[in-house]
């Protein structure tokens, strides 16, 4: 029999409970719509692209620095993360020394140490190590081409060796996220990791349904306090067609979804719902294969004609705006931009002229095949940009052809590289790119030793003095020094036309009006440790 004290007592806790309820921020439900086919994997170096590196990455797993992406006025700086302190070692500018946090935890409880950075390094690197994973190699070790070395020094502290002085290493270690040892050791491998990941990141994975969703929950012991997530669950759905992102956001099936379809976006606007963009250093580009097979792309006369028969202006208006014209790699207002004597911009007539030079007029037409894919992480509106592209080439009497295939089969091929059998035949891929460093925009595309599949040379470019400039700006750790180094390979880039340069991205998101509290850094990577959704 229940006394009357306890029914008061009871009643007391249960109001403290409702009360202690009411005052625990309720931040609701975020649903991204991502342009992605399939979820990203989970194990620490997602595939898929910078989408996936974006959603699957920094949302579940911190590096040792990260970006002060809350903001949306200036382009994100790298700042501390796991480790929360960093600089060259001054006995030896051949490696950094990175001084690590005490205290944090990760979701599976364990404890992150230098032994734990350690181990994130052996599997990318260290082919005879038990942890080593060909899958992450794959995705990841490109993007860390010059880590030679590591030592612990001791429980708290790590020295990350270049091999000789490198001012790029931070741009690259950025892109480390830390697993969790422990949980590969419980679980005995990387598979039974994807599904069941453990990172330190601001969010936990609960939930993975290949092709279908995501779900996550806040990291309740977040190490860093003022990142803790005010969301209550974050899930993604995989949607990769544009408009039937926009029906699941019309339907509330999806409340924020990335790359609406241009001609959409009036229509949202009249639905209320808030569409953000922002430029940032993004380039929508053809990568131009310059080796192998007698290809034409070899002939400079003949980039340059490619590059001269795209109306840019034209593909903009496609956009609905939601782009820039593109006369290089970076924005002319980029301390690398430089002064270029090649002017990038839409001169049919000056293209048939160099074409014509080059021993291609209308009896022989320049035939051309370039491998696009049908969506993808920041590929804008692939389709529709590369038909109007194939009609503006044919007014210039070139003859472009399409390998269509699904995102990630792109960039499998681009890991192959051009003398790979698989790219017999192909002349270009379509790949966009984030270029917010010296090293995602020149090193990694221009370099002679960046070759795939560690680099991303899928051009084949190697040409000595470029080279000698690229190599110069890695030992520069003078930033107005290296800028103007960096301006002068950005002006051979483009002198040379080694690329097609079309537009840069503003990157435009479509979000429900509830959504609230999302800064859009000027970033391909964003942050949604901040972000609620009103009930």
């Amino acid at each position: 029999m229940i006394t009357r004290r306890a029914t008061l007592a009871l009643a007391a806790s249960a109001l403290a409970a409702e009360e202690a309820i009411a005052q625990t921020p309720r931040g609701g439900e975020l649903r991204i719509g991502m342009t992605l086919n399939d979820i990203p994997t989970a194990r620490g170096a997602p595939d898929q692209g910078g989408e996936g590196i974006r959603w699957m990455g920094f949302t579940i797993y911190d590096s040792l620095v990260y970006w002060n992406l809350g903001q949306e006025e200036t382009i994100p700086r790298i700042v501390p993360a796991l480790a929360e302190r960093f600089a060259p070692n001054p006995d030896n500018q051949s490696e950094w020394i990175f001084h690590l946090r005490h205290g944090v935890k990760f979701h599976d409880g364990s404890d992150f140490d230098a032994d734990a950075v350690i181990f994130n390094l052996e599997k990318l690197l260290v082919r005879e190590a038990p942890h080593y994973d060909p899958q992450q190699r794959l995705t990841l070790a490109f993007r860390l081409p010059d880590v030679k070395s590591w030592r612990k020094i001791d429980d708290f502290t790590l020295a990350i060796g270049t091999g000789t002085p490198n001012a790029y290493l931070l741009d690259q270690i950025v892109f480390l996220h830390i697993s969790s040892p422990a949980q590969w050791r419980r679980l005995g491998g990387w598979e039974a990791f994807g599904r069941q990941p453990s990172g330190t990141g601001p969010f936990r994975v609960t939930e993975i349904v290949p092709r279908q969703r995501c779900v996550m929950l806040p990291f309740a012991e977040y190490w860093d306090v003022a990142r803790r997530p005010k969301l209550d669950r974050l899930v993604l759905l995989p949607i990769p067609d544009a408009n039937t992102r926009v029906a699941a956001l019309l339907a509330n099936q999806a409340n924020f979804i990335e790359a609406p379809p241009p001609d959409a976006i009036p229509a949202l606007r009249a639905q209320r719902m808030t569409i953000k963009v922002n430029p940032y250093p993004h380039v929508w580009p053809y990568i131009l294969r310059i080796v192998g097979d007698g290809t034409p792309l070899a002939d400079v006369r003949v980039r340059q004609a490619l590059n001269l028969a795209v109306n840019r202006e034209e593909i903009v208006q496609l956009l609905g705006g939601m782009a820039v014209p593109a006369t290089g790699m970076v924005l002319p207002d980029s301390p690398w931009f430089g002064n270029p004597r090649f002017r990038i911009r839409h001169d049919p007539a000056e293209a048939r002229r160099l074409l014509g030079e080059a021993g291609y007029n209308a009896a022989r037409p320049l035939q051309i095949t370039f491998q696009i894919s049908t969506s993808g992480s920041g590929q804008m509106q692939p389709l529709p940009m590369n038909e109007a592209i194939q009609q503006q080439m044919r007014a210039a009497g070139i003859d472009l052809r399409f390998d269509v295939v699904e995102w990630n089969a792109m960039r499998v091929q681009r890991t192959r590289g051009p003398l790979d059998p698989t790219a017999r035949g192909l002349h270009a891929i379509n790949n966009s790119m984030g270029i917010s460093t010296p090293f995602d925009a020149f090193q990694r595309f221009f370099s002679c030793n960046m070759a795939p599949p560690e680099g991303l040379n899928w051009s084949g470019v190697c040409e000595p003095a470029l080279q000698a400039l690229l190599d110069a700006a890695v030992l520069e750790f003078d930033e107005t020094k290296r800028d103007a180094l960096l301006a002068r390979a950005h002006e051979m880039v483009v002198d040379n036309a080694y690329w097609l340069w079309v537009v840069h991205d503003v990157n435009p998101r479509a979000l429900r009006p509830e959504v609230q509290g999302f800064a859009q850094a000027k970033s391909w990577y964003q942050d949604l440790t901040q972000v609620s959704v009103r009930r």
